[in-house]
């Protein structure tokens, strides 16, 4: 399904797809405030706040996020509104809708898959934020 080879030459999005999920805020919980975390955490509640962490936020296909996200690896297919600084990648999956500002240096996108804002491409992503850029209309 996510077209990872046997051979044992799985890129870096193989390994972070199969991380340990270290936190997990299941359904039905609300949750507002700080999060700082190592590896993967899963959210498929509501979270409203900050997001700061090296590893990967998976938001799942009935979460609602808001707030400002800095991380490392974002895997999308719910909602988020806001600001989202992905150091490395930012994968949309096709339920995904993201209303706001995204900088990361790689971008994936699945047909179907709602993006709102201005999207910057840099590799320094945590340096750049979106007022410094020229609005693509």
């Amino acid at each position: 399904m996510f077209g990872f080879s046997k051979s044992g030459a799985e890129g870096k999005g193989a390994q972070m797809a199969r991380d340990e999920i270290n936190a997990f805020l299941g359904s039905g919980t609300d949750y507002q405030g700080k999060l700082n975390f190592q590896g993967a955490v899963r959210i498929d509640g509501n979270f409203s706040g900050e997001v700061e962490s090296e590893g990967t936020l998976v938001v799942g296909k009935d979460a609602q996020v808001e707030g400002v996200l800095r991380i490392g690896q974002l895997v999308l297919s719910g909602k988020v509104t806001g600001e989202v600084y992905a150091s490395d990648k930012a994968v949309l999956h096709k339920t995904a809708n993201l209303q706001g500002n995204l900088v990361t240096p790689v971008l994936v996108v699945e047909e179907g898959a709602v993006l709102e804002g201005r999207v910057i491409m840099s590799s320094n992503g945590s340096e750049t934020t979106p007022s410094e850029t020229e609005e693509i209309s």
